[in-house]
């Protein structure tokens, strides 16, 4: 794996613009597996993500009861965000079949978010997807440690 970066924010809008930077390095194809506790700010980094992509940022929102929502976005070769959330999930592959994972990983001019990646999700990623790795946590402070593990170069 690639060295991880570490970022502070004190914001929600700082949070925003660090997931903005990671969408300036990302590619179609690739997966970003996104771990930190409730209300650390996940979806907050993904709405900087899809505004850093071309999409409309407003309308992102956590996908906790929906499980998946898909963002048309418009630049760098990404013509859409899936923003998937397994909290509420198990490890049971066919929870995760049921709700079309395969085909969100298989989309090649996609960026799938993943907040709550299970195990069970790995052997679903494609080969050649690039996967980054996020951790958000809270300080004590209540600013935001973001932890960002860049895919290995290939």
């Amino acid at each position: 794996m690639s060295p991880a970066e570490t970022l502070r924010t004190a914001t929600a809008a700082a949070t925003e613009t660090a997931g903005e930077a990671l969408a300036a390095r990302l590619q179609a194809g690739d997966v970003v597996l996104i771990e930190g506790d409730l209300a650390a700010g996940k979806t907050t980094l993904v709405r900087g993500m899809v505004r850093g992509l071309g999409g409309e940022e407003h309308a992102v929102s956590s996908p906790t009861f929906v499980l998946v929502q898909s963002y048309d976005c418009s630049r760098g070769g990404v013509r859409a965000v899936h923003h998937v959330d397994l909290y509420r999930l198990g490890e049971r592959v066919a929870d995760l079949r049921e709700l079309g994972l395969e085909e969100l990983l298989s989309d090649p001019g996609a960026v799938v978010a993943v907040e709550w990646p299970k195990d069970a999700l790995a052997a679903w990623i494609p080969a050649d997807a690039r996967t980054w790795h996020v951790a958000v946590k809270v300080a004590d402070d209540e600013a935001r440690i973001i932890t960002l593990t860049p895919p290995d170069d290939r």
